[in-house]
């Protein structure tokens, strides 16, 4: 079970106005309406979902999501907000939520991809698309897209937007808020933005409060960190890029919001090692892989990132003493 800040609870509550019982909804997930707001304290996703699913039950929650984008502000995520309106242009800003995402939220991932029409901001999250996490990820989109014209010179709009869920009943509030085409039924949740709407300096961009909060959002995130999570965040990472190849420890730290300095540092301080743990990665997938018969061996191969059946071949043999073909034949 993941867990996310209590802003965005308080948040969603709060641009809802009289239609709901404000009151026992933010019950529902433990918070008292009346307490001081702290983006520190966390709430289990399942939970916020079924808060969202409440309010669904007393107001129409299409638009809502857009709303909450609308209503956020930098200062509300603490030093996390301060260093995105801090960052030189929007490409920093973007870049210190793939990098610190996990102050706030360990349900979502945040990657930025670099693709010939524009920088993709992709968010990652798992589990059933209940309606509770559609509006979710469609309410971080719009947030992104908000804070984004608040320190951008120029009117901004992505080039794009993409939701993996089936469209609400109307678009036309999406795609009038977002300010471009927006397809749901996507094969990921995205947003392509320009590479020129990202090189433009951020309003308040200022390169010695970056350092500084640099430094400080570094601390926090290693308070957070602990050797079980980072090395089943690493392995799972792995897992998911093995399809494309052997993954190169740079682009397993990006996907983690980290740089490749810091990720080499931190699994030297837990004693361990990026080679083993995607050799451990492949050996664990291959394994569970030969125990399903409808997977053939050059699928496997693949899948677990050898280009040739006989690489992977040679590889089983090391880590289990057979062949794979020996192995699964034992089973």
């Amino acid at each position: 079970m993941g867990q996310v800040t209590s802003l965005f609870a308080r948040k969603v509550v709060g641009v809802a106005g009289n239609a709901i019982d404000a009151r026992m909804v933010l019950a529902s997930v433990g918070v008292d309406i009346d307490a001081e707001w702290d983006p520190k304290h966390m709430l289990d996703d399942e939970e916020y979902y079924g808060m969202i699913e409440l309010m669904a039950e007393q107001m129409d929650i299409t638009s809502l999501p857009l709303i909450v984008g609308e209503a956020m502000r930098p200062d509300e995520y603490g030093a996390l907000g301060l260093a995105w309106k801090a960052a030189p242009n929007l490409l920093g800003s973007f870049s210190r939520v793939a990098r610190y995402w996990r102050l706030w939220t360990s349900v979502t991932q945040y990657e930025l991809e670099d693709t010939d029409r524009g920088m993709l901001f992709v968010q990652r999250r798992e589990g059933p698309r209940r309606l509770g996490m559609r509006i979710s990820i469609e309410a971080t989109t719009a947030s992104g897209v908000s804070l984004s014209r608040q320190v951008s010179p120029r009117p901004f709009s992505p080039i794009e937007v993409t939701f993996q869920h089936p469209a609400p009943k109307t678009i036309a509030h999406h795609e009038a808020y977002f300010g471009c085409p927006v397809h749901f039924g996507a094969d990921k949740d995205a947003m392509l933005l320009s590479h020129q709407s990202l090189a433009e300096p951020n309003v308040l961009g200022d390169e010695g409060i970056t350092r500084f909060l640099d430094s400080h959002l570094d601390q926090e995130l290693a308070q957070i960190d602990d050797t079980p999570a980072l090395q089943t965040q690493t392995k799972g990472e792995i897992a998911r890029a093995l399809s494309e190849g052997l993954p190169k420890m740079a682009d397993i730290a990006r996907r983690l919001g980290l740089s490749a300095r810091s990720f080499h540092r931190r699994l030297a301080e837990q004693g361990l090692s990026f080679q083993t743990l995607t050799e451990e990665t492949r050996r664990e997938i291959a394994i569970a892989m030969l125990h399903e018969d409808r997977y053939a061996l050059s699928e496997i191969a693949f899948l677990t990132g050898y280009s040739e059946q006989s690489a992977f071949n040679r590889a089983f043999k090391r880590w289990m003493g057979v062949t794979p073909a020996t192995y699964r034949k034992s089973l």
